[in-house]
């Protein structure tokens, strides 16, 4: 096997990796310590930054520390709601990094509370020293409200079992719904899938280099199957995309570099899954190489795969509300006089400005969401939005009864353009014409 040869830049990574955490470096001391420039030494250390190895603050310089691995994205750590609630930890920090599961409101007697705490729940409760030592034995966190303290051998028992005492200015109902606001933030990200959530990290990921030939791509060919490969440098970063089509007739000595189509298009891993879709599907592109925050390859993405996550997602349960939902919600499907389906709903506060009539950002989201619907229903698949045309006719009060009325003017395997008028009271009030393209399950 050839052994491995790094780049500068990759010797300085791994030199920064080593270090231990909480060392203090320089870019002059990196440049000095490796014979490297002071640039190289520059871009090495950002790129660092970015992939978490190090931090840089203002006064302090920059510091080696802990890389964070990521957290599951419904859960918050005591950490966390320290900084939501501008918090003072009066004991247990060791044990701030850990998740909670659950919090616990304590506006009811000992007894009763009892019934409820469990281990890796927060109570929340003002200053009831007893309650807070029977919440630590049970293997709970303790977010005490109105700043008030708690006893020393409180304290202490935090200390040793590692479960964080916070203490916090706000009242009650007031961190209760802070926290619940954190946590419900949490649960409309958990919705948007990203790239890293569907690509496997232990499948072997097949690629040429620029040297290959075309006979080494028709063996990878016959052994996997594949009719598409990237192209990668020497630092395992996409320089190109080969496909059989552009090997056809070609010598089978000749090297892919000749033949390879360069600077393809790459996805980070940390993109959302819909929005690699639109590319995709704008792009005519059936294979995307995956890249993290360094450049290097991770994986690779297809189309087939992206199409598959997009149904997935249309299947799973509703975990919390966006804008876009809480909009629609007031709305319900009705079927008109000649069995043509459209939708009514009646104006609220939320949908207004500050004069009392329907924004024109909200018409807009219920038309938009009127054709995406629509367009779903016949055709059964997802769809990319291209343009729209709005048209903004007449003001619509607040408490007015609107009906948002579909019209599809054409219809394709790959195409659509629609229509949508809303009424009130009989007069066209706005009006938005859609095209969209439509992804095939």
């Amino acid at each position: 096997m050839q052994e491995e040869t790094l780049t500068k830049h990759e010797q300085i990574i791994r030199y920064i990796e080593e270090l231990s955490v909480g060392t203090h470096i320089s870019v002059r001391k990196i440049a000095q310590a490796l014979e490297v420039s002071e640039g190289t030494a520059y871009r090495a250390m950002k790129e660092a930054e970015s992939l978490g190895y190090v931090s840089t603050k203002d006064r302090t310089g920059t510091v080696r520390v802990e890389k964070k691995e990521p957290q599951a994205i419904d859960k918050l750590t005591f950490a966390e709601v320290v900084n939501i609630v501008d918090g003072e930890v009066l004991g247990g920090a060791n044990g701030l990094h850990k998740s909670l599961n659950k919090f616990v409101i304590g506006a009811m007697q000992l007894e009763a509370m009892k019934r409820y705490i469990e281990p890796g729940n927060l109570l929340i409760v003002g200053n009831r020293t007893q309650a807070h030592l029977y919440a630590l034995g049970q293997g709970a966190g303790i977010l005490v409200t109105g700043g008030f303290q708690t006893l020393d051998e409180a304290k202490e028992l935090a200390d040793e079992l590692e479960l964080p005492i916070i203490s916090t200015s706000y009242d009650t109902f007031t961190v209760a719904t802070m926290i619940n606001r954190a946590i419900y933030d949490r649960l409309i990200k958990k919705k948007i899938m990203l790239v890293r959530d569907i690509i496997r990290a232990d499948a072997r990921v097949y690629s040429l280099r620029a040297e290959d030939t075309v006979s080494d791509m028709r063996h990878w060919m016959d052994e996997t199957g594949h009719t598409r490969f990237p192209v990668v440098d020497e630092r395992n970063k996409p320089i190109g995309m080969v496909t059989a089509k552009d090997v056809v007739g070609a010598e089978a000595g000749q090297p892919i570099h000749q033949l390879m189509t360069l600077d393809p298009l790459t996805v980070s891993d940390q993109a959302p899954v819909a929005s690699v879709s639109h590319t995709m599907v704008w792009e005519g592109i059936e294979l995307l190489p995956v890249v993290g925050k360094d450049g290097k390859m991770v994986g690779v993405i297809s189309r087939d795969d992206v199409l598959k996550a997009m149904q997935y997602l249309q299947t799973q349960p509703q975990h919390g509300e966006t804008l876009e939902d809480q909009i629609w919600s007031g709305m319900e499907k009705v079927r008109g006089k000649d069995g043509e389906f459209y939708y009514r709903g009646t104006v609220t506060a939320q949908m207004t400005n500050p004069v009392g009539t329907v924004s024109e950002g909200i018409l807009t989201t219920l038309m938009s969401q009127v054709a995406i619907r629509t367009i779903r229903e016949q055709k059964r698949g997802d769809l990319i939005v291209d343009s729209s045309s709005n048209y903004f006719l007449l003001p619509i009060p607040i408490d007015s009864v609107i009906e948002c009325v579909p019209n599809v003017l054409e219809m394709s395997r790959k195409y659509g353009k629609i229509e949508v008028d809303i009424f009130c009271d009989g007069k066209r009030m706005a009006k938005s014409t859609f095209t969209c393209r439509l992804t095939e399950g």
